[in-house]
């Protein structure tokens, strides 16, 4: 009777027990579940974080490009302004005449020189005037070579000034894009790291589902151990109680052939090894 108690007791744990082993597999996986997500998570904000700093790289050498393209812009107007000045200056001295007009006057004069007879005196003179006229038409074309110099620096320094406006508008766009990776990032790893407190409380149930479970196991077999001491116990009583029956049985089949033998009566084979296992025949 206490072993069948035992049993129904020993089934209820086992219940209780598959029961709580259940409750602890199903919070492992949602803890599991949570963690997964977070690791996903996390893996998405991690190529977010590469994407944001291959951007930033770009924009970092764009600014140096940028940067580049202004110095060289301020060098080319450093220039502009200096020619402009060596031109105010060559200005001053630019005659009345234009380059034209004095280049016929040379031609004209060195046509005279050669094709006419006259005093070296003279001869002198025409000369002299030509130098002149060859030192103004030199001013004109220094202030030509100046005219086409600024006009040369003024086209780079415009296209320098491009040049940086583009850098900076495309240093501008990526700029913005980076931004909103690293938005996004930080909007993963937030979601990320608001599921955590979620997978500590799951993980939590499960360390609590474990444990009862484990502490009912514990009980389990305990329970377990007691009915199968009682069962041995009962198997050794039994036993014991056999063997008593069976010596009593043999005492007794004994004692009747001992008393068939005093009167005289056949004995069987059985009853003859009996006694004689006793020593008495």
């Amino acid at each position: 009777m206490k072993i069948e108690e035992l049993n129904r007791e020993l089934s209820v744990l086992k219940q209780e027990r598959d029961k709580l082993n259940s409750e602890t597999k199903t919070w492992a996986e949602k803890r599991n579940a949570i963690h997964e997500q977070i690791k996903t998570l996390r893996a998405e904000a991690k190529l977010l974080k590469e994407k944001r700093d291959d951007i930033n790289q770009k924009v970092k050498e764009l600014k140096g490009l940028r940067e580049q393209a202004k110095s060289e812009q301020k060098e080319k107007r450093a220039q502009i302004s200096k020619t402009k000045e060596k031109m105010r200056v060559v200005i001053e001295k630019k005659p009345s005449r234009s380059m034209i007009v004095i280049q016929k006057d040379i031609e004209s004069i060195d046509w005279k020189i050669q094709t006419t007879s006259m005093p070296v005196k003279e001869e002198k003179v025409f000369v002299d005037k030509v130098r002149t006229l060859e030192s103004q038409r030199a001013i004109h074309k220094q202030l030509q070579d100046l005219k086409n110099t600024l006009v040369e620096l003024q086209t780079e320094e415009k296209a320098l000034a491009t040049k940086a406006k583009l850098h900076h508008e495309k240093l501008a766009e990526l700029a913005e894009q980076g931004q909103k990776f690293h938005e996004q990032m930080l909007e993963l790893l937030t979601k990320a790291q608001s599921l955590k407190p979620e997978a500590d409380a799951a993980h939590q149930k499960h360390v609590e589902f474990r444990q009862k479970a484990n502490a009912t196991h514990q009980k389990f077999l305990e329970l377990l151990q007691q009915i199968n001491s009682l069962k041995q116990e009962a198997k050794r009583k039994e036993e014991e109680q056999q063997t008593k029956r069976q010596q009593e049985l043999r005492e007794e089949a004994v004692k009747k052939a001992h008393e068939k033998m005093k009167r005289g009566e056949k004995l069987t084979w059985e009853e003859f090894k009996l006694l004689a296992e006793q020593g008495t025949v």
